[in-house]
């Protein structure tokens, strides 16, 4: 049996050797682990704009990405793959709501650079290393043959 002291030093060297261990994960994880899946070296001046067009324009009001945000519209991590960079360029450039399967998307009316920039964030992010998210739908079965 540990006496009352002896119980209070196993207890807080056990968190000071933890906190430890979580600040040395942590840093490694923010200096090493982060670095090399979001490709930072590929962040330009044109996607750094597109971010901040990105959040001027709440976007994630409507949309996820990464996983984060409203779910009212479809999710943009991989919407380059999906849709491609001129399908985007179009609907960003819309002068007219967008309105695909029943559900208005504003019309932001961007201009060529803007939504070139947006673009531009769009494929940065879908370049990232996001260990299989968002996953691949399972359509083996479910599409009708030719």
């Amino acid at each position: 049996m540990l006496t009352k002291n002896q119980a209070r030093t196993f207890f807080l060297g056990g968190t000071v050797v933890f906190f430890f261990i979580f600040l040395g994960l942590s840093w490694h994880t923010l200096s090493l682990e982060v670095p090399k899946q979001t490709h930072e070296e590929n962040l330009t001046e044109s996607v750094i704009r597109g971010k901040e067009l990105f959040d001027k324009n709440n976007c994630m009001g409507c949309h996820t990405i990464l996983g984060e945000g409203a779910y009212y519209a479809p999710e943009l991590t991989k919407v380059i793959d999906r849709k491609g960079a001129e399908y985007c360029k179009i609907v960003l450039m819309s002068k007219e709501p967008w309105q695909p399967k029943g559900r208005k998307m504003v019309a932001y009316a961007m201009t060529e650079q803007e939504a070139n920039d947006v673009v531009e964030f769009l494929k940065w992010i879908g370049e990232m290393d996001l260990n299989g998210f968002p996953p691949e739908p399972d359509l083996k079965g479910k599409l009708p043959t030719e």
